[in-house]
């Protein structure tokens, strides 16, 4: 039961208005449900093969969980995507955005949620849209955001960034911080059928970090699970 009291004392500790998504990557069902007995309410995934599959072994537990795509998804995957996620957090494009809303609209869906990826650091092994791409930044982003708000299927409701992974928690304070206001800048815009409610930073490594400069939403898997075995 190690998973379980590591989960409620990570639910004790962070601030209520701060959801935990759990990040399954690897984990066994017993685990997931585990997790799940203790109260985890969001899940998330980073491939979607793995989130079929786990929903399926879950039956009807699945049902009470909000699932998190919180990996690249490949443009040959929407569909079956859309099937399974309530939440994209890893958009990267225009082109990508448009892909999933015509795929939405197909599937005569409700409106999907998703967020903007941020690669923040300009990392060449993370995806996003990296601030070093489209210079200056901020008025980039604005220009993606007025277009993504055209699209009537998707509903563009947060941004979500990784940050610098390992190392010492502190150095990620300067591109949470970032984002932070980037998030604020576009939330400012208001423009239609954009709602940005949700700031996805941090996780096992840095999420109190992130959450003392304003995310609203943490992704952590090896607080709650312990180590991976495998990648």
């Amino acid at each position: 039961m190690q998973i379980a009291a590591n989960y409620i004392r990570l639910r004790e500790e962070i601030p209520d208005h701060v959801t935990i998504v759990v990040a399954a990557k690897t984990r066994s069902v017993e685990d997931i449900v585990e997790v799940i007995d203790a109260g985890a309410t969001d899940i998330g995934e980073n491939y979607v093969q793995e989130a079929e599959l786990m929903r399926n072994r879950l039956a009807e537990k699945a049902k009470a969980i909000r699932w998190h795509m919180i990996g690249h998804l490949q443009t040959n995957k929407i569909s079956r995507a859309i099937e399974v996620f309530d939440v994209v957090q890893t958009v990267d494009s225009m082109k990508k955005a448009a892909a999933l809303d015509r795929r939405v609209e197909r599937a005569q869906k409700e409106a999907l949620s998703v967020f903007i990826e941020i690669n923040i650091g300009s990392e060449f092994t993370k995806a996003g849209i990296g601030p070093d791409e489209h210079e200056p930044f901020e008025p980039y982003m604005e220009r993606l955001v007025n277009e993504m708000s055209e699209l009537s299927h998707i509903r563009i409701e947060g941004l979500m960034t990784v940050g610098p992974r390992g190392g010492d928690p502190e150095s990620s304070r300067p591109y949470f911080k970032r984002t932070r206001k980037l998030f604020e800048r576009l939330a400012a815009l208001d423009p239609p059928n954009v709602r940005m409610l949700y700031l996805s930073m941090g996780m096992t490594n840095s999420y109190q970090i992130a959450i003392e400069e304003g995310a609203n939403i943490v992704r952590i898997g090896t607080a709650v699970f312990g180590p991976r075995l495998c990648n």
